[in-house]
C-alpha cells in the first residue's frame, strides 16, 4: 500500500488529513466551516488577467492529492493549473504541479502551515505559494529566490503563471 492509499483509509477512517512532505508526517483535523468558506469565496475570484502574456486556464480546485516529485503527498487549500491534469489520475493524487498554491492558516496547524508547507512547496518549484491568516487578516507572498510580501485582507496579487486572486 502506498502513502496516497493509507491516506485516503486514514481519512475515511478517522476524519483526519495525513499529508507527508520531505518525509515529515503530519496530520490534520478537518477544515471548519469558516476555513471552507473562505476557501469558496477565494476561489469565486480566480481569473486569468487579460494582459497576461501566458496561456494558462487558472483551472483551480480545493483539498486534492497532489503528490510531488519526491513521493511526498499534500492537500493544499487550493491548487491552481494552468490545464486540467491528465485523465488517468483525476481519480487519485495528482502528480502536474500547480502553478500556485493558496493556504489558509489554520488554529493549532500553524506550523504545519508556515514552517513545513511554505519551504517544502516552494522547494518543489512551486512559483506562488500565498497563506491568509484569518486571525490577523495577514496575506503572505512567497516566492523562490524573493523576499516575502506581506499585506492586508483583502488583496488582488497576481501570480507568474498569470492568474490573479483576491485573498
Amino acid at each position: 500500500m502506498d502513502f496516497f492509499e493509507l491516506a485516503q483509509q486514514v481519512e475515511e477512517l478517522s476524519g483526519v488529513k495525513l499529508e507527508m512532505a520531505g518525509g515529515l508526517t503530519t496530520w490534520e483535523a478537518f477544515p471548519s466551516y469558516r476555513h471552507q468558506d473562505r476557501i469558496d469565496i477565494i476561489r469565486q475570484t480566480i481569473r486569468r488577467r487579460t494582459d497576461a502574456i501566458y496561456d494558462c486556464a487558472c483551472k483551480h480546485i480545493s483539498d486534492i492529492y497532489v503528490k510531488f516529485p519526491d513521493d511526498s503527498i499534500k492537500r493544499p487549500d487550493i491548487a491552481i493549473f494552468c490545464r486540467e491534469p491528465d485523465e488517468d489520475e483525476q481519480d487519485g493524487a495528482v502528480t502536474l504541479l500547480p502553478e500556485a498554491i493558496i493556504e489558509i492558516i489554520s488554529k493549532r496547524y500553524e506550523d504545519k502551515d508556515l514552517k513545513v508547507g511554505v519551504p517544502f512547496f516552494l522547494s518543489q518549484g512551486i512559483r506562488d505559494v500565498i497563506t491568509l491568516d484569518m486571525v490577523t487578516s495577514t496575506v503572505t507572498h512567497f516566492r523562490p529566490g524573493q523576499p516575502e510580501q506581506t499585506y492586508v485582507s483583502p488583496v488582488t496579487l497576481l501570480f507568474a503563471c498569470g492568474c490573479e486572486a483576491t485573498i
